[in-house]
């Protein structure tokens, strides 16, 4: 494994204990909202902090792109983290949420990490090294139509803007695939694009940390990644598209006819 790596996934684990000594005791849990429907918690903030600490501790120039704690340093090398990934999940007791960290080296993914601690998951990838769980080699699906494939999505649960834009997306994918997922945590939803469980995936108004990791996953293990123009500025725009390369044309172009004109800006 990697140096970087190594300490990526040094980092995840610790956060993962913190966060899982903590879903024993949602009830005494610090809440706030930043925004509608975008809460915060003390153990967000403790998780990130754990991994600040090993990630500066092994590479004090790196500069850091984290959700609660926003930008910091300049660096060719950019560590972007979502500490809990799946926050309002987590907080109803809802298993599905995770640790994600990515590395980017003068702008391009290079290494992530999502870890799992619920089900103690661990997803690595680097550049031109593969995807992983938990050392098993990660490979997308081969379904090659979109009528059979299951598709994850994640709803605008921010940008409401998009509402009426997405509704028609939503009913259009419904009527051509085989089903369509919305777990709530979209770190999880690329690793189950690379892990070939869902056969694609589409979201809105994402941020960088949701997909800095997991875009490396999907590419690693043979997926397309692009933004709703099929372009790759997934990580600007926030609206991303990441498939298996047999139905990835078919899940974009059931998406595009419903796009506005905010989302092709």
């Amino acid at each position: 494994m990697h140096p970087m790596l190594n300490i990526a996934v040094k980092a995840a684990r610790r956060a993962g204990t913190i966060i899982s000594r903590a879903s024993e005791n949602l009830d005494v849990l610090t809440i706030k909202h930043k925004s509608l429907n975008d809460l915060v918690s003390e153990v967000d903030r403790a998780a990130e902090d754990a991994i600040i600490d090993v990630i500066k501790g092994a590479y004090p120039e790196h500069a850091i792109l984290a959700e609660e704690s926003g930008a910091s340093g300049e660096s060719e090398y950019v560590w972007i983290i979502d500490p809990l990934d799946g926050t309002t999940n987590f907080l109803h007791g809802f298993p599905q949420y995770c640790v994600s960290i990515g590395l980017f080296h003068k702008g391009i993914p290079t290494h992530g990490v999502i870890y799992d601690p619920s089900r103690n998951d661990l997803y690595t990838a680097s550049r031109g090294r593969g995807a992983f769980l938990n050392d098993k080699r990660l490979r997308v699906s081969k379904r090659d139509k979109l009528i059979d494939g299951l598709i994850g999505t994640g709803f605008p649960f921010r940008m409401f803007e998009h509402l009426d834009a997405y509704n028609a997306m939503l009913k259009e994918m419904m009527t051509r695939c085989a089903g369509v997922r919305r777990p709530g945590a979209a770190a999880l939803d690329l690793a189950a694009v690379a892990a070939g469980r869902f056969d694609g995936f589409w979201e809105i108004g994402l941020s960088p940390w949701d997909m800095a990791a997991g875009v490396l996953m999907v590419t690693e293990a043979g997926g397309l990644v692009t933004d709703f123009a099929g372009n790759d500025k997934f990580m600007e725009r926030g609206h991303i598209v990441a498939a298996s390369p047999k139905i990835f044309t078919e899940l974009l172009q059931t998406i595009t006819p419903h796009l506005t004109a905010k989302m092709k800006a």
